[in-house]
């Protein structure tokens, strides 16, 4: 799949974004600081994407300051941030779509669907948490500002290091190249002050959208507690646990949490696959989350291991998924019991 970068004027400056596949729209904040032709580059991340784009149009765009977007900027705000996304909206002529935010872009997401409930099909919130504050403590924040600004390329290691702990060298040393490619270091700094600044708490119990929360089990950069918070804040929201410690949703288990959003995104978009199911269909899903193999299964059941494969290759054929990890996923997210 290749991509295709283009440019739309917005208040705060020209905004680059990108479009993918085809099918109802998926709009992606992507988060602190990004970068739409290095990302691209990243094996992880483009199969994440094409994943998503297989179901949906996928619409990725860099905050202003950043990546491919102008970088000249002096509005750290969030309302400079509404803005961008709603002229971004608004020039792809989009009135109903869904909105996917990792990081500080799940929080823009969610102040956009507080202000906007009735264009959203569905928002998805990756890795994030309702006030930034709560990030690290006042002294780690001041600490890791200062190292950003006065020493990028040492402040973008130790960043690294925070969203992929335990990761080959290799690894984060690429994603602080990515880092350094996508902002200089006053605007690094200034995104994350401003990521540290914000604060949704107040604005996630009138939020009236159907929301996934999704959130690593063990990631560093953002606390799983800070995640479960979130989700219960949101009225009917629905928690994903990922496992793995590191931070982008790409990055560890990429397979699997693109499986956790498009299985959310067909229920929350009312295509949703549960009434086409049988009550055996239903029992075999529960058993394959469960970590059961199909011989497994069929001894649990009384039947035949042959019997079980037919009912596994309907439960691909009906939620139209190719991994049983996909189908694991959909029956953590559709409870059956």
């Amino acid at each position: 799949m290749g991509q295709v970068v283009r440019f739309a004027a917005t208040p705060v400056g020209r905004v680059a974004f990108s479009v993918t596949g085809t099918g109802p729209p998926l709009v992606c904040s992507l988060g602190w600081v990004s970068h739409l032709g290095q990302l691209w580059e990243n094996p992880e991340y483009r199969r994440f994407v094409e994943a998503l784009s297989r179901e949906h149009t996928v619409i990725r765009y860099d905050k202003v300051g950043c990546g491919l977007s102008d970088r000249d900027r002096v509005d750290f705000t969030m309302a400079a941030e509404l803005a961008v996304l709603r002229a971004l909206v608004e020039h792809l002529g989009l009135t109903r779509f869904a909105l996917l935010g990792s990081c500080d872009g799940g929080q823009i997401a969610a102040a956009y669907a507080h202000a906007h409930p009735g264009v959203l099909s569905s928002l998805i919130l990756y890795g994030t948490c309702a006030r930034g504050t709560d990030l690290a403590p006042d002294d780690v924040r001041r600490s890791v500002l200062a190292l950003v600004r006065s020493h990028w390329g040492l402040g973008s290691r130790v960043l690294s290091d925070i969203w992929f702990p335990d990761a080959p060298a290799g690894l984060t040393a690429t994603f602080a190249r990515v880092q350094r490619a996508s902002a200089s270091a006053d605007t690094a700094a200034a995104l994350l002050e401003m990521f540290y600044r914000f604060d949704v708490a107040e604005l996630l119990p009138a939020v009236r959208v159907p929301t996934l929360v999704a959130h690593r089990r063990g990631s560093r950069a953002v606390g799983f507690e800070l995640g479960r918070e979130l989700a219960a804040l949101i009225p009917g929201a629905q928690l994903a646990t990922l496992d793995g410690r590191m931070q982008p949703i790409y990055a560890e288990g990429g397979e699997v949490a693109a499986a956790t959003v498009l299985s959310f995104l067909r229920g929350g978009n009312g295509n949703g696959a549960k009434g086409s199911l049988t009550a055996r269909e239903l029992q075999v899903a529960d058993l394959i989350a469960d970590g059961l193999t199909n011989a497994s299964i069929a001894e649990a059941l009384g039947v035949s291991v042959r019997t079980v494969d037919s009912h596994v290759e309907h439960l691909r054929t009906k939620l139209g998924v190719r991994a049983r990890a996909q189908i694991a996923v959909w029956a953590r997210l559709t409870p059956t019991r």
